[in-house]
């Protein structure tokens, strides 16, 4: 298994951009994000601590302007048939999240925003976390804290499936991933 890693590590290099910024890269895009950043670098075998932080930043950094310009530009969105269901398959996902937290608290809105960034399952994370908490009219003060230490939680999750677990399946069974 070791050589396959071994082999895509060097695929995504011959495009000749540095690993770093290939992380980075991969963290800013929705569905992705600092996941899918994270499991990037364990393959291409870079530092746990750099790769975190990069990881993170390049997943933080589009979080205020979804916030921000999510719901306007879903409205602009709709004005063009090409893009109009997109920007409804987008709403309709955001209000349903929504709604799920509408009977809650302030604090219970707040524990669902963070968990749902937090909890590093496909279809969660900072950029769907935004879209909920714009739906859910959080405000910003609120909303952006909420958000990055969600991130922050699901890349220590993310660091210990990608970077603990193979490493101790390496000591107690002999097999690498």
């Amino acid at each position: 298994m070791t050589g396959v890693i071994d082999s895509f590590a060097e695929w995504i290099r011959s495009f000749g951009i540095p690993d770093y910024i290939i992380v980075f890269i991969i963290s800013l895009f929705p569905i992705l994000e600092l996941r899918g950043g994270l499991i990037a670098a364990a393959l291409l075998r870079l530092k746990l601590i750099p790769s975190f932080a990069v990881c993170y930043i390049g997943n933080i950094i589009p979080i205020p302007f979804i916030l921000l310009l999510i719901q306007k530009l879903f409205k602009v969105m709709k004005k063009f048939k090409p893009t109009y269901k997109i920007a409804v398959y987008f709403e309709k996902k955001g209000e349903k999240n929504a709604k799920q937290a509408e009977s809650k608290s302030f604090w219970g809105k707040i524990l669902f925003i963070f968990l749902f960034v937090a909890i590093p399952l496909p279809g969660t994370g900072g950029w769907t976390g935004a879209l909920v908490a714009s739906f859910m009219n959080i405000k910003l003060k609120y909303s952006i804290p909420t958000i990055l230490v969600g991130v922050f939680t699901a890349g220590l999750i993310m660091s210990v499936i990608c970077y603990a677990l193979p490493s101790l399946s390496s000591s107690l069974f002999g097999f690498n991933f």
